[in-house]
């Protein structure tokens, strides 16, 4: 292992973990700055604010830094993007669109909203002409700005605002965005109404259907944006690792399968093992009751402290293959102990058993292998049977994880301004 040297500045250490010390990586001044912040004040509240340029026409952009919170209900404070229509606002405001990403890593230069230009169209590392090392961008931000409405984009708590990333902690997820609507309300430039819609893709999927099962957090007072009207909910290939947990109490052999079983899903290459050890990484920092060492070996704990600390998700995955090769799976022990706590963290994390609290619309690729489509075939199942309305469309073709955001565009973007419009919308649970 490389070992960290001493002369690097510590910046924000793990909040959430005071027994692990390593150095953040370094970034912009606007996120120096506000990782010395502390996260005090109301929910939504934004606490730093700087205007930047954007290609998209008519409009204009804002990084952000705004107060949220977590699973465990600490205060945090996360980053992100405003975009919002530039000229006089029409009467009523305009629509909110909160975007949920994809993962991009755990590290706290991991924020899409931390590349040289940010407020554009969603640009994806994997396809033909990605054009950085990571996903950024906001999906169909154009065609969003010419409808007149305003679209905000978290990074997260974590990927730039201090504090320890819970990645794929869904129901931590959902809570950024449900805060970066209430901050673009907020912003009184941006002429946002309360009609919010929230849509994101894989990790970013499983924060909107978490937030479309929390009516008590929409709901809560005393935030910068009260009240606000959550219309629907769209998920792109939505991961849910909390739907396969076994139905009543979890005594240890339910939780030994549960917990072996989602892990199996995921090692069988490097790149899903990234995934997955990420997301332990992420569950250890949202539940400090846990330890890492209950999964990890000795050097693994320290290889995912170090990796997951300081490097963004293609670059870990890289690292992991490069060291380690077809080996990676050694950094975890054969039989993971304290599976009863870590089985309930991964439940309360995830997706609540709940009607959602307004229509939610999946789209996915028959050839998704990062989020299998069971997950979210059995999360509409549920919700149906709950009283929910969720609709959930194959899309055409052969699509992966990875088409899946630009083939369903001109899917969501009906759906999407069928809400706004108010126009009735036939219970797609009774398609299913």
């Amino acid at each position: 292992m490389k070992k960290i040297l001493p002369t690097l500045i510590f910046g924000s250490l793990l909040s959430f973990n005071t027994s692990v010390i390593y150095a953040d990586p370094p970034v912009q001044s606007f996120y120096a700055a506000v990782m010395k912040m502390v996260p005090e004040g109301q929910l939504g509240q934004v606490i730093k604010q700087e205007k930047i340029t954007t290609s998209v026409k008519g409009a204009q952009a804002w990084r952000i830094a705004y107060i949220s919170s977590d699973i465990s209900g600490r205060k945090t404070i996360s980053t992100g993007l405003i975009v919002a229509p530039v000229g006089s606002v029409p009467a009523g405001g305009r629509p909110v669109m909160s975007w949920a990403h994809g993962t991009t890593g755990a590290a706290q230069n991991c924020g899409p909203s931390q590349v040289l230009d940010p407020a554009v169209p969603l640009n994806e590392y994997f396809l033909v002409g990605g054009n950085s090392w990571t996903d950024y961008g906001i999906p169909a931000v154009e065609e969003f700005i010419k409808e007149g409405y305003v679209l905000v984009a978290t990074d997260y708590q974590g990927l730039g605002g201090g504090g320890r990333h819970q990645y794929s902690v869904a129901a931590t997820n959902a809570m950024d965005t449900m805060n970066a609507a209430r901050a673009a309300v907020s912003m009184k430039d941006t002429g946002a109404n309360k009609k919010t819609i929230v849509y994101g893709w894989s990790q970013g999927g499983g924060a909107v259907i978490a937030l479309a099962g929390m009516p008590e957090y929409i709901k809560q007072k005393g935030t910068v944006a009260d009240n606000l009207d959550m219309i629907g909910f769209v998920a792109l290939a939505p991961q849910d690792i909390s739907i396969l947990a076994p139905a009543g109490k979890l005594d240890q052999a339910a939780a030994d399968k549960y917990f072996q079983g989602s892990q199996k899903m995921f090692l069988d290459n490097v790149f899903n093992f990234t995934h997955a050890t990420m997301y332990y990484w992420g569950t250890q920092a949202a539940f400090p009751n846990l330890k890492l060492a209950d999964i990890f070996t000795d050097e693994g704990v320290k290889v995912a402290n170090e990796i997951y600390g300081n490097k963004c998700m293609h670059a870990a995955s890289d690292t992991l293959n490069f060291n380690y090769g077809s080996s990676y799976a050694t950094l975890l022990k054969q039989a993971p102990t304290n599976s009863v706590a870590w089985s309930q963290a991964m439940q309360k994390g995830g997706v609540p058993v709940v009607k959602p609290v307004a229509p939610v619309q999946v789209y996915f690729g028959s050839k998704d292998t990062a989020v299998p489509p069971m997950m979210h075939k059995l999360y509409q199942d549920q919700a149906c049977k709950l009283g929910g309305n969720v609709g959930r469309m194959q899309l055409p073709g052969e699509q992966s994880h990875f088409t899946t955001p630009g083939s369903s565009k001109s899917f969501y973007l009906a759906w999407v301004k069928d809400r706004i419009a108010g126009k009735s919308l036939a219970n797609a649970c009774s398609q299913n």
